[in-house]
């Protein structure tokens, strides 16, 4: 794949097809970094499993969880984590990326784990809206999920799920969410929501996160247990599944050995969960590799323990920004307090 077109000007989407021939949208802006969105769709025609139409031709596509599979940045480095086993045919959801959990977070309801919105097909906006504020991005899509019948069964609300993915011209990845309630009985919604970010590290017995220290969080290995953070920095030698309270719009992911901290700002999303199921649990996971563990760690910006409530016409908006910046360890200090406590 190319980054021009034939008449010589930059493409910043376009469509294309993985190793595996699984087709994808392509973000990419003029520095190189990239992010990818994988595709899928299981009714488009018989006994076809992906869609396989050129995007360029198509008023809509079909988005299998409108969900990133793949960031890299100048130098072709992959800054996610997708497993090796990783599962590209629906109704399976993708290990790895991206994920989008919506209506329902985790098992803490009545929908499937991390509900619906991961595992269905998304439609593109051919003719998205400006953005508010003046912006020369040019590498971003507009994709739209709105309740099937089907879903109308188990969640019965209609609603309109608008999520904007923007790669920015330092390389930065911005995804934008906005829930409209769009019910014409008058009757209100809740749901919880995450984006499920898995995040590529080199050994995870090397990684810190920093920015939640002292918070309170639910300690989902011991049924939601309320527990305060101790200590300056989150380290990892054991299965960790936390959901931090009340957390700041900024936190670290220092990965020593990469010399790389990941930094992510929220707005709108007043939760973080921390995952990584170490060894034990990973060999029970069908679609995740044994030691796979140890080059990932998903940190999520999510809205967890207070579930947001729209009455009809009322709309909520999430948005996650991450970047990716050079870091370094001496003596004990480390350099990504400067980049939390920076603009």
């Amino acid at each position: 794949m190319t980054n021009t077109s034939s008449s010589g000007e930059m493409v910043y989407v376009k469509h294309t097809k993985d190793i595996n021939g699984f087709p994808k949208v392509i973000l990419r802006e003029v520095r190189g970094c990239s992010a990818e969105l994988s595709r899928a769709c299981c009714s488009c025609r018989p006994n076809c499993t992906f869609l396989c139409l050129e995007f360029s031709l198509l008023e809509q596509v079909y988005l299998y969880g409108a969900q990133v599979t793949s960031w890299k940045n100048e130098h072709g480095e992959e800054l996610l984590f997708l497993s090796s086993k990783a599962i590209f045919k629906p109704p399976k959801a993708i290990r790895g990326g991206i994920p989008i959990c919506f209506p329902q977070f985790g098992n803490h309801g009545s929908l499937e784990q991390h509900g619906f919105a991961r595992n269905r097909t998304w439609t593109v906006d051919p003719d998205p809206p400006p953005f508010a504020t003046i912006s020369h991005n040019k590498a971003f899509i507009d994709l739209i999920l709105k309740p099937s019948e089907e879903d109308a069964k188990i969640w019965p609300h209609r609603y309109e799920f608008r999520l904007r993915i923007t790669l920015g011209p330092g390389g930065d990845l911005m995804l934008t969410s906005r829930i409209r309630n769009t019910n014409i009985d008058g009757k209100s919604f809740t749901f919880t929501f995450a984006y499920h970010t898995y995040f590529s590290v080199t050994d995870i017995s090397e990684v810190r996160v920093e920015g939640l220290e002292t918070l309170d969080y639910l300690d989902n290995l011991k049924n939601r247990e309320r527990v305060t953070e101790q200590g300056d920095a989150i380290t990892f030698e054991s299965e960790v599944d936390k959901t931090y309270l009340s957390t700041p719009t900024k936190i670290a992911i220092i990965d020593h050995e990469r010399k790389r901290t990941f930094v992510l700002r929220k707005d709108g999303l007043p939760d973080a969960v921390v995952w990584n199921p170490w060894d034990k649990k990973a060999k029970a996971i069908p679609d995740f590799g044994d030691d796979e563990y140890k080059h990932m760690l998903c940190v999520e910006a999510a809205c967890v323990e207070t579930p947001i409530t729209l009455k009809p016409g009322e709309e909520w908006k999430g948005r996650q920004e991450l970047s990716a910046v050079p870091s370094s360890y001496c003596s004990g200090q480390l350099d990504p307090q400067v980049v939390l406590q920076s603009g």
